[in-house]
């Protein structure tokens, strides 16, 4: 008999997230919506584990511990906790939590915990959901985008909220089009809003639809988008421009899926799954006053970080390639030079800035063959630049690699999210490097 683990949140969208990945690894799953349920479930479950949100109505997590912990004294209990609580949680270590994990959840870090607290062996292989085959328009060359689009088939089937994060620019939304592609949802409603692309004082309007005569120009009554999404999927990009005023009637509705149009007292309900971007951080932004922290909380359920182009090289020209039969029809072709100027160039703009390259070179090349003079100079100019210390010896540059991460990682105590700041690459990328490292038989915290 498989580990049966007790799930105990009172978010739809945490508990369908834990719940498919966990099934997805071989463990059985019960579900609890309160820590009074909780506690209702337990005496005949024969669970394995139980893991428990912090912040939930009635009995919190911390209490339903402690309420857990005479009863059955040898169950393992993981809290799951936003960084607001963590004094808390390691308070509740002392009332014998066996560890808590910080949201947004590294799927990963939890599985660990997960196995070595039901006895499974930690070093199985990771399934990260069923293979899902990606449309020709996608490109995951490179090891970290792979890793990337493997979370993405793992978290798509579940109801769970997603923030997607990363530079202007990496292809957040090509990231939001496959969760609602893989997703059961998939026949329903995709709505798309860019909360950057429309002002301020329409921007309710569009997000919850008018009546008739709510304000001035108001001739017609307007369906919102998250009516229009009902059934379906809506993706709020460039979240962190939204005014607090309205960050505020987003989690309304967030806890309930109920809103109002403006100018009308009936509430109106929807069932739309929800998912966020920002190439901002949020983190700084709600330090800093900007962004709810009460909704951060909310939308952060998960949190997928697409890393720029600069750290996922092996992408470059097959991206290359898919942008010139799109501007070329195939009738063009990359130059070897041409190619190497592209792989040394950092992309600060990442994808977007390579097609807008590819783009140009397309139409001034007069012939089949795209040459680097047919790239914008600053390519050109960076590039050779940078040829230098990419033409040093590749052993020589992962020893350089290792050497630094594993410095970075001793100076900030192992903690991931700082060494990756450190490092200046995105925490997905340390992870993967980190696994990699691991796999070559070097040992750390």
């Amino acid at each position: 008999m498989n580990p049966r683990i007790l799930i105990v949140d009172d978010d739809p969208g945490q508990r369908s997230l834990l719940d498919s990945f966990l099934r997805g690894q071989g463990f059985e799953t019960v579900l609890a919506e309160s820590g009074e349920r909780a506690l209702e479930l337990l005496p005949a479950g024969k669970f394995s584990m139980m893991i428990s949100d912090v912040r939930m109505p009635g009995l919190s997590g911390l209490e339903t511990l402690r309420r857990v912990r005479p009863l059955f004294p040898n169950l393992p209990v993981l809290l799951v906790t936003a960084y607001t609580d963590i004094r808390d949680a390691v308070g509740a270590m002392r009332d014998g939590a066996l560890n808590y994990l910080a949201k947004p959840i590294d799927l990963d870090e939890l599985l660990a915990t997960v196995r070595q607290a039901t006895g499974l062996t930690v070093s199985a292989p990771i399934i990260l959901g069923p293979e899902k085959k990606l449309p020709p328009h996608v490109i995951a060359q490179s090891p970290v985008t792979a890793a990337l689009f493997q979370q993405i088939a793992l978290i798509a089937p579940s109801e769970t909220r997603v923030l997607i994060t990363g530079e202007s620019g990496t292809g957040k939304e090509v990231v939001a089009d496959m969760i609602h592609a893989w997703s059961p949802r998939v026949n329903g409603p995709f709505v798309k809003v860019n909360c950057a692309a429309i002002p301020e004082t329409l921007l309710e309007s569009e997000l919850f639809g008018h009546e008739r005569g709510a304000f001035t120009g108001a001739s017609a009554q307007r369906i919102g988008r998250f009516e229009e999404a009902d059934g379906g999927t809506i993706f709020l990009d460039e979240i962190a421009e939204m005014s607090p005023a309205l960050q505020a009637k987003l989690l309304r509705v967030m806890q309930d899926g109920r809103f109002q149009r403006i100018g009308s007292n009936r509430e109106i309900h929807t069932n739309a799954r929800i998912l966020a971007a920002s190439n901002r951080n949020l983190e700084d932004e709600v330090k800093s006053g900007r962004f709810r922290e009460d909704l951060y909380y909310r939308l952060n359920v998960v949190e997928l970080d697409v890393p720029p182009l600069r750290e996922r090289r092996e992408d470059i020209l097959p991206l290359a390639n898919l942008f010139i039969s799109e501007f070329a029809r195939n009738r063009a072709r990359l130059a070897e030079a041409t190619a190497d100027t592209l792989q040394n160039y950092p992309w600060p703009g990442n994808v977007r800035e390579l097609r807008n390259s590819i783009e140009r070179a397309v139409l001034l090349s007069q012939s089949e063959l795209i040459l680097p003079e047919h790239l914008p100079s600053k390519l050109r100019e960076a590039a050779k630049a940078a040829g230098p210390a990419v033409m040093m010896d590749t052993q020589q540059l992962d020893e350089m690699e290792r050497h630094a991460i594993l410095a970075a990682l001793a100076q900030h105590k192992s903690n991931r999210t700082e060494t990756a700041k450190a490092l200046g690459i995105s925490r997905r990328t340390l992870l993967y490097k980190l696994q990699r490292l691991r796999q070559q038989g070097f040992q750390f915290e």
